[in-house]
């Protein structure tokens, strides 16, 4: 009978450990407790296993998926987008884009409308209306240059 209930405890662990994944994420409980619930089924397949041999295997579980995880998980998880490496930086986006000033750069500081949107930029002093170009992003502040429109 004690060996029927060690299997339900390798099981507990794993839910304890993907439990505090939740609770703390970093990914690193939840591949140790994968490892856990894999153990559980060794345990139930091979009750008579010792302790000691039931731990060394734990132990080469936990070690295969948290080396599975960052050998083939990672990197996948890691990769920027095919199509778009700026697609959560709005202001690297618009880098190249050519805008209008709705406020005028003075002593340089200004701002241009971008879509329905109104950003800061820096450059030199330039009037109103005044095409500017994106030459970088300093924060949330656009760096331009004029534009010379002909």
């Amino acid at each position: 009978m004690e060996h029927l209930a060690l299997h339900y405890l390798w099981w507990i662990v794993a839910l304890a450990l993907i439990g505090g994944e939740v609770i703390l994420p970093g990914y690193f409980m939840l591949w140790i407790g994968i490892a856990a619930a894999a153990m559980g089924i060794v345990a139930f397949v091979v009750p008579d296993m010792s302790a000691l041999a039931q731990a060394v295997v734990f132990a080469v579980f936990a070690f295969a998926s948290c080396f599975a995880y960052w050998k083939l998980v990672r990197p996948r998880i890691d990769r920027t987008p095919p199509g778009n490496p700026n697609l959560n930086r709005r202001g690297e986006q618009l880098i190249g884009g050519r805008y209008v000033l709705c406020e005028p750069i003075v002593q340089g500081r200004g701002k241009a409308r971008v879509g329905d949107g109104v950003w800061l930029v820096s450059g030199p002093d330039l009037p109103l209306g005044a095409t500017v170009e994106v030459i970088g992003i300093d924060g949330t502040t656009l760096r331009v240059k004029a534009v010379d429109v002909g």
